[in-house]
């Protein structure tokens, strides 16, 4: 690169702790500005934010100020998303990277109002927004992309993803958002259909590709009870009580399942009833003239997971600043992009 590209990273929760030192590690990246939702870390060096030495950036509560700065890119992760901060930020020039599925293109949450605010604002400041992760993200519109170039003929893809929460240290998430430890009779209705908000556009776009349109989403949502106290990292579940989710979302085409995906969330496997519940990863499953299962496990220590699946999520917006940068402004999608590498794009390291 001719120089540094100036990056800021917008919130500094769990994933954008690390994505904010990974910014601050790449040899091709300036940090420049640091946005915080936490009076308590007004002013606070960014290197303290995530566990390193000073850098000589401080974080601010000042979006205006962080939106006047003028960088290259913002690595934008709140915990939701304020459609006028986006906007801002593309109509100023500066290209927006989130790992907010409500900014996957084409998601039907923010409305075709909101969808048009952003083409306006990107093609006022010449920028570029992309929303990629973890889940959805690369296991949603990388790999089952490069999965089904081996086929010629599609007729189904599963993913199946597991996640075991024991030893995630986080009470709020686990037992208020997500709802581990409450009665079985709280999620009786069995709808999932909020999934359809989460992966419904990746998905289509994956039948799509496949020459399989969808025309028809259902879903299902199942819970299993802990049979005994179970005691994990963010505090207590209870006998009786939920200890395991599974949602799925499943896209039809013609009265045909052409695509799936199944979030397999628990804390033990030890349930009532009894679940076939595989290790944390993912399973990928295409029925096509040539068959495939692909298996994905993380071969670290269930105690380590707090600190290394941050990564998951927070590097591939990382890696992904240099391609979007050099990306024709306007609302981009991994399909629009060359494959997203630690390296960055050829052009880069000419």
């Amino acid at each position: 690169m001719s120089r540094a590209l100036r990056v800021v990273q917008w919130a500094t929760g769990n994933v954008g702790s690390h994505s904010l030192r990974e910014v601050i590690r790449h040899p091709d990246l300036e940090l420049v500005g640091v946005l915080t939702y936490n009076p308590a870390k007004d002013g606070t060096d960014a290197g303290e934010l995530c566990g390193i030495e000073p850098v000589g950036v401080a974080a601010t509560t000042d979006r205006s100020a962080i939106i006047a700065l003028g960088a290259d890119c913002v690595l934008y992760m709140p915990s939701a998303v304020e459609l006028d901060d986006v906007v801002a930020l593309l109509a100023a020039g500066t290209n927006v990277i989130t790992t907010r599925g409500e900014l996957t293109k084409g998601d039907p949450r923010l409305g075709a109002d909101g969808w048009e605010r952003l083409r306006v604002a990107c093609e006022q400041g010449s920028s570029s927004l992309y929303t990629t992760g973890s889940s959805p993200g690369f296991i949603s519109d990388a790999l089952p992309f490069a999965l089904i170039s081996l086929q010629r003929r599609v007729d189904a893809v599963a993913i199946n993803e597991y996640a075991n929460m024991s030893r995630r240290d986080s009470p709020e998430m686990l037992f208020d958002l997500m709802g581990f430890g409450k009665p079985l009779e709280t999620f009786a209705d069995g709808d999932a259909s909020w999934m359809v908000h989460e992966f419904g556009v990746p998905l289509a776009a994956l039948a799509a590709a496949a020459d399989r349109a969808v025309d028809e989403w259902t879903s299902t949502a199942k819970v299993a009870a802990a049979t005994e106290d179970l005691s994990i990292a963010a505090g207590t579940i209870k006998a009786g009580t939920v200890a395991a989710f599974r949602n799925s979302l499943i896209g039809l085409s013609e009265g045909t399942e052409v695509v799936s995906f199944t979030a397999n969330w628990f804390c033990t496997t030890d349930l009532e009833p009894a679940w076939d519940l595989l290790a944390t990863g993912w399973r990928v499953h295409v029925k096509g003239d040539a068959p495939m299962d692909v298996d994905i496990e993380f071969p670290i220590p269930l105690e380590d997971f707090a600190a290394v699946m941050p990564g998951l999520t927070g590097n591939r917006p990382v890696n992904a600043i240099a391609y979007v940068v050099a990306a024709p402004s306007g609302i981009v999608t991994t399909s629009d992009l060359p494959p997203i590498v630690p390296a960055g794009p050829v052009e880069a390291r000419r």
